[in-house]
């Protein structure tokens, strides 16, 4: 005799005379429908499939239901959609809508191979964890891990998807450079400690051109801000002009980008820099008269006073020629703060005032962009053992903040989200409930009536459609 069970209910205090009562009976249920938006992005862009062409799957395709295009899709999805870590996916593998936008033939499940996976259509974090502990020499021979990553062409992909969205060629791109602490809590590889972060980390260094990535480089901590960025650059700066020969190209970045290896690549290769220059005594000095007109404006009207100097200077050693100088004598309330920029660009281009104020703190935008991957698209969850894992994991989120840019750039542009970050992008476009139906010939999904952001979803909708109108085939 079978058992008779009943749904477990949930009583909640009533709303005047009526009951509440809660139930698990919804059917298929999904809070990410939203993400249907992101499915129509990649179509326009073909963001995760060139991502996913820089790895090679040695596992026999006889033997496997999960390619790897498919665990590397589901991961930036995942990512996207702010599932950071790889034990969500063993929830995450239920869901019928991440398999729709992993592109399952079944995304219910129900013709798996093995019974025991049936109504699970992804894959477990178990099997998405072979994608980061693979091996550099994996080959059809390895026995578990089998999927390689080519690191060079991670890193040339994401310069060659900044090309791709321009339709035409930019007369100027200003390419901001920057380095951040990604703190680290166990015994990884290249842990060291940083004495001006106060704690152990990685100190990966971000290369973006306005809200476009173009490196994101995982590196240790014992080593200056600035290492490695001419070899960066020399493989950017090639492809750019490979692509566009007549661009003109500045780099911008803060005074511990100001050595005399970077400034000296970018004059032998005609290329500008507008860079911070650490305060020194001599600076201080040049500086001097101008510091006190400033604090004489600051008493006479007790508003912060601004005075600019525009000079020659030239370090005594580390210097190989004198270059220009922007000197900012500015008084606040708290005192002087005076503020250096050495720069390659003449003063017949740009006077002194606007190239500080215009030119350089401008580059104040690029830190947004490292928050928007680090708080909203987990590019510090670099906890596995290795280097190699870990820089691949901060390359999963770079993939997942290029497709959230590209839904921001070509699907919100001129709704309220059209400069939003990715976060609030993802609170209010993508985490959207709905209910699933799978039949045979179409897959339904009743997105929630009462979703309050349903205009700018018509919206974004409307443009993705307008850049590829035909979306079965697209």
């Amino acid at each position: 005799m079978t058992t008779e069970c009943t749904q477990e209910s949930f009583a909640f205090h009533h709303l005047g005379r009526r009951e509440i009562i809660a139930r698990f009976d919804g059917g298929n249920i999904t809070s990410d429908a939203g993400g249907l938006l992101l499915r129509e992005t990649e179509r326009v862009t073909g963001i995760i499939g060139q991502f996913a062409a820089c790895f090679t799957d040695h596992r026999d395709p006889d033997l496997i239901e999960h390619p790897a295009e498919d665990l590397i899709a589901q991961r930036i999805y995942a990512l996207a959609l702010g599932y950071e870590d790889l034990n969500d996916h063993d929830d995450l593998r239920h869901d019928p809508l991440l398999a729709v936008l992993v592109g399952k033939r079944d995304p219910l499940g129900r013709h798996r191979s093995r019974e025991r996976d049936r109504g699970k259509a992804l894959a477990g974090k178990s099997t998405l964890n072979r994608l980061e502990l693979t091996p550099v020499r994996a080959s059809s021979a390895s026995r578990y891990k089998k999927i390689t990553t080519d690191r060079r062409a991670i890193q040339r992909l994401f310069t060659e998807l900044f090309l791709q969205s321009y339709q035409r060629p930019p007369k100027r791109i200003v390419l901001d450079l920057d380095a951040t602490d990604d703190p680290i809590h166990g015994q990884q590889s290249g842990r060291f400690f940083h004495g001006y972060y106060k704690n152990y980390c990685y100190l990966p260094l971000y290369i973006f051109c306005g809200e476009h990535l173009l490196c994101a480089r995982l590196r240790p901590s014992n080593i200056d801000a600035s290492a490695g960025s001419v070899k960066e650059l020399e493989r950017i700066v090639a492809q750019i002009r490979a692509k566009w020969p007549r661009v003109h190209i500045v780099i911008r970045g803060d005074s511990g980008f100001c050595r005399e290896q970077i400034m000296s690549w970018c004059e032998a290769h005609d290329v500008d820099y507008v860079l911070g220059l650490a305060k020194n005594e001599r600076l201080g000095a040049e500086l001097a008269d101008e510091l006190e007109q400033a604090r004489r404006q600051f008493e006479q009207t007790g508003r912060a006073a601004r005075v600019f100097k525009d000079f020659t200077y030239q370090t005594r050693e580390s210097w190989s020629r004198p270059r220009r100088v922007i000197g900012k004598a500015e008084h606040l309330a708290k005192g002087a703060n005076p503020r250096f920029v050495v720069t390659s660009i003449s003063a017949d281009q740009l006077e002194a005032q606007s190239l500080y104020e215009e030119e350089y703190c401008a580059r104040g935008d690029m830190e947004n962009r490292i928050k928007e991957q680090q708080l909203c698209l987990f590019a510090d969850r670099t906890s596995a053992a290795t280097m190699r894992a870990n820089e691949l994991r901060l390359w999963f989120s770079s993939a997942a903040y290029t497709l959230l840019a590209a839904l921001r750039r070509l699907g919100l542009k001129g709704t309220e989200l059209a400069k939003a970050q990715c976060g609030t992008i993802r609170l209010k476009l993508l985490k959207l409930g709905a209910q699933i139906r799978v039949t045979v010939r179409k897959v339904w999904v009743s997105l929630a009536e009462s979703y309050p952001q349903r205009g700018i979803f018509l919206q974004v909708y409307e443009h993705l459609r307008r850049l590829c109108p035909r979306p079965l085939r697209c």
